[in-house]
């Protein structure tokens, strides 16, 4: 079993259930359902397209999928979201616009955006007590090699290379796309996100997600609303 602390919309927010749609599951406990045509891309090239993503669900990758650290357990992680989220301001993204990152779609802030940034390294610092260390096979999976020296260094220290100066926000819509597959999947990604990417996006909770076995879909556990009290100031 893993677990993995990302952001996900609410289920009941716009920009969730439209990103459901197209990835064609609802981590909110739903069951898998059938995508649909999108713009020139049949239900079968959407399907394809997502398949990879579908896995993981919609979402933004804060801390990375791990494994409990034996000190741990699944009462006391939940405990220390409450505890981090209860301090922790509401970031807001003044908008997302669709980008494309390493040859998949993504949704990604608009410019860049700091407390953002800021708040990402703030969860990776503050939950890696709850993280078991990385077995050599789960290293060699990342494929070492092929990663920058800080990419590597940030494997081994936080158990992910993208955290912290190599950090960028983004939620997957896509599996990997050639260069002549990609204009027509942009085209369908724009035609139904465009009217929804309008409007700003508020990073309000944490929320926990669980892998139960090995290659199993990924599922909402719970959410923790963020700034529910004041952040305690120190001298």
């Amino acid at each position: 079993m893993r677990y993995a602390i990302y952001f996900t919309p609410r289920q009941d927010e716009p920009l969730a259930r439209i990103a459901a749609n197209w990835l064609g599951r609802d981590p909110f406990g739903a069951a898998t359902r059938p995508v649909e045509a999108v713009a020139d891309l049949a239900a079968e090239e959407v399907a394809f397209h997502t398949a990879s993503a579908r896995r993981y669900g919609f979402h933004a990758t804060l801390k990375a999928p791990f494994r409990l650290a034996a000190s741990e357990t699944e009462a006391s992680l939940r405990a220390g979201l409450d505890h981090f989220a209860e301090a922790t301001p509401v970031v807001t993204i003044p908008r997302l616009v669709v980008s494309q990152i390493d040859s998949f779609f993504a949704l990604v802030p608009e410019g860049p955006l700091p407390p953002l940034n800021r708040f990402a390294d703030e969860v990776v610092r503050d939950f890696d007590r709850f993280r078991a260390p990385l077995t050599e096979a789960e290293i060699e999976r990342r494929s070492p090699d092929s990663l920058k020296p800080a990419e590597f260094r940030n494997l081994c220290q936080w158990g992910y290379p993208y955290v912290f100066e190599t950090f960028r926000f983004h939620m997957t819509l896509s599996g990997r796309a050639g260069p002549q597959e990609s204009p027509r999947l942009r085209a369908a990604i724009d035609s139904l996100f465009a009217d929804i990417l309008r409007q700003p996006v508020l990073v309000d909770a944490l929320t926990l997600f669980v892998e139960p076995e090995p290659g199993a879909p990924f599922m909402v556990l719970s959410q923790h609303a963020l700034g529910r009290r004041p952040a305690r100031k120190t001298a």
